[in-house]
């Protein structure tokens, strides 16, 4: 029973994680960077892994795309490796976690499942570390600009979708763990012996059993009647 619940907890949290990882694509603030006036925010500049815009204190946006995947750098065309890898991965956890929990028809007997289940806690923290891995590399990548007193140009700040992506990868991370536990958890438990009940052996079957390939019965003893019994 507790093996059960420690499942659905882990598929509760991988899954959470993989929906905030999936989030993480098409969101804006990836890093974001503003001008400030005298009174009001005179401007707002940001991108993400697809785009760089730039937002007025009207609330107007102006966005361009990015021109070629080609022409890229590096750290963007390789986090969106990763984060695409990483939600492809959550995917195909979360399929396997379905017919590796003992909670569901499918999958088989309790020892497939629980090496199913295994199989989807390791693709889990796979899809997890793919996330931290890509946020990382982008928010290594805002630092060192911000603080390189040589860069000249526009300097941003980590925007929210980077936060988002590490809690995603987090909880895949510790989902995947705990669904890689579970198969210990199945092979630590003893199977139980069976017992079957014969019923109660009577006198009359103990007295004619079989001994030495010889088939014991009961006789009577003749009966001796008294010459009064015919009266």
């Amino acid at each position: 029973m507790a093996s059960t619940a420690s499942e659905i907890i882990a598929f509760m949290v991988s899954i959470s994680g993989w929906v905030l990882v999936s989030s993480t694509l098409p969101t804006d603030y990836w890093k974001v960077s503003t001008i400030d006036g005298t009174v009001i925010t005179t401007a707002t500049y940001w991108a993400n892994l697809w785009k760089t815009c730039v937002t007025d204190s009207t609330g107007v946006s102006n966005c361009k795309d990015f021109p070629s995947m080609l022409a890229l750098d590096g750290y963007i065309q390789a986090c969106r490796g990763l984060m695409i890898a990483a939600v492809s991965l959550g995917f195909f956890g979360s399929i396997f976690a379905l017919f590796g929990m003992k909670c569901t028809k499918v999958g088989g007997s309790d020892k497939a499942k629980a090496k199913i289940a295994c199989l989807a806690g390791i693709v889990f923290i796979l899809s997890g570390l793919c996330s931290m891995t890509g946020c990382s590399l982008y928010a290594n990548k805002i630092t060192t600009e911000f603080f390189d007193p040589l860069y000249v140009e526009q300097k941003y700040e980590l925007g929210a979708a980077l936060f988002i992506g590490w809690a995603g990868a987090s909880l895949c991370i510790i989902g995947g763990v705990i669904f890689c536990f579970s198969i210990s958890d199945n092979n630590t438990k003893t199977p139980r012996m069976g017992y079957t009940y014969n019923g109660a052996t009577s006198v009359l079957s103990s007295r004619t059993k079989y001994h030495g390939g010889e088939d014991f019965k009961t006789t009577n003893p003749p009966k001796q009647f008294d010459k009064n019994a015919y009266v």
